[in-house]
């Protein structure tokens, strides 16, 4: 397969020759008025369905997994790491062997690069919590955690928890030496205990500005406490309503766009029509203006955000330039659960995953997305 166009990363016009990796790249003379930007294929480390199908439904039937999966793929993302959030232990368990068999046996199975477990061991209170049930949240245990890694041989890359809990730091450092990225999410911890956690091993703040306390102090408080930490990463959900657009370019700046992550922590409801649909044992509703909320609440449940959508809201409403948006949704995520293959950009060697795409009007239009050299769109 040979692709040329306009690199998103570097703005050099190149060829790509590249089957299963990339065999080949080459600058060639820059002709286009209104480029073909190529991209490495996008990357999503939190998301818990699409297309109304719930990836945390141990019963989620594998023709329907692959269909959203099919469908994500549809948005530019090659690779995502389907997240579990909290559940009784059996149906998180029950939902991660259910995943594990989706990326083992349905046709584009290996997209899926991994897992995230998002929570149980979260912060208890309201706010914090998120959306996620209070009757399952738990302090953090080794022996669980062992249980998700047998499931999934291993495939865990990715933990949020809350550092609040007295047994957090030797957890982390227990994970950490797995070589799983640990990730401080759903918190309300003292910078003490966030420090804490950080010297652990923890390096990477989940949707930083969510799952946090409607009110709080000005400061100190976690938020800025997790902003000013240069340790750790942050990824953001860029769907224009999870976070305003001060805030998330001063996140951005705080934390410069290097250790930016976007995500979509999209649920069911995303690539779906509005209506009501499930996040575990949860009802959720996607409303007709866009937000995914718990039923008869206005708390948010994971978002409707799409790939594509997520990169351009980061120029517009983060304030990034295209090279440094491309780049949250491509290298920074895999350099940091390091997945190989795919943290160098459009290179030699590297996977041929690669994503074409014009802009239009400010709005990232895919028009070919290649998995593994082979065209999925």
């Amino acid at each position: 397969m040979i692709c040329s166009g306009s690199s998103a990363l570097t703005g050099q016009t190149i060829e790509v020759s590249f089957s299963r990796t990339i065999s080949n790249v080459h600058e060639i003379p820059d002709t286009a008025a209104d480029p073909v930007y190529l991209s490495p294929g996008f990357v999503d480390i939190q998301i818990n369905g699409f297309l109304g199908i719930d990836f945390n439904d141990p019963e989620a039937a594998l023709p329907d997994l692959a269909r959203a999966l099919d469908a994500i793929l549809q948005t530019g993302v090659t690779r995502c790491l389907p997240t579990v959030i909290t559940g009784g232990a059996d149906e998180m368990l029950g939902c991660l062997r259910n995943l594990r068999r989706a990326q083992l046996e349905v046709e584009h199975g290996h997209a899926i690069a991994g897992f995230h477990v998002e929570g149980p061991y979260i912060g208890p209170e309201d706010g914090p919590r998120g959306a996620h049930p209070a009757r399952w949240v738990r302090p953090p245990s080794v022996d669980e955690y062992r249980g998700w890694q047998d499931a999934t041989a291993h495939q865990i890359r990715v933990v949020t928890i809350s550092p609040h809990w007295p047994e957090a730091a030797a957890w982390i450092a227990t994970v950490a030496a797995d070589g799983v990225t640990v990730s401080i999410g759903h918190t309300g911890a003292s910078a003490d205990q966030i420090r804490a956690a950080v010297d652990a091993g923890a390096t990477l703040s989940t949707h930083l500005g969510n799952g946090a306390h409607q009110n709080m102090r000005r400061h100190p408080n976690y938020i800025w406490d997790q902003l000013a930490e240069d340790r750790l990463s942050a990824s953001f959900i860029a769907d224009g309503i999870h976070l305003g657009k001060a805030f998330l370019q001063s996140a951005l700046r705080a934390k410069t766009p290097a250790r930016a992550i976007l995500v979509t922590d999209a649920s069911a409801p995303a690539g779906a029509t509005p209506g009501r649909y499930r996040l575990g044992e949860q009802d959720a509703d996607l409303t007709a203006d866009g937000r995914v909320v718990l039923a008869g609440t206005d708390k948010l449940a994971g978002s409707a955000l799409k790939m594509n959508d997520g990169v351009a809201r980061m120029i517009s409403l983060g304030g990034l330039t295209l090279p440094q948006a491309i780049a949250t949704a491509t290298v920074n995520p895999s350099r940091l659960i390091n997945l190989e293959g795919h943290k160098r950009g459009i290179a030699e060697g590297d996977s041929g995953d690669i994503v074409a795409f014009r802009l239009n009007d400010g709005n990232i239009e895919i028009e070919a997305v290649y998995l593994e050299g082979k065209r999925v769109r």
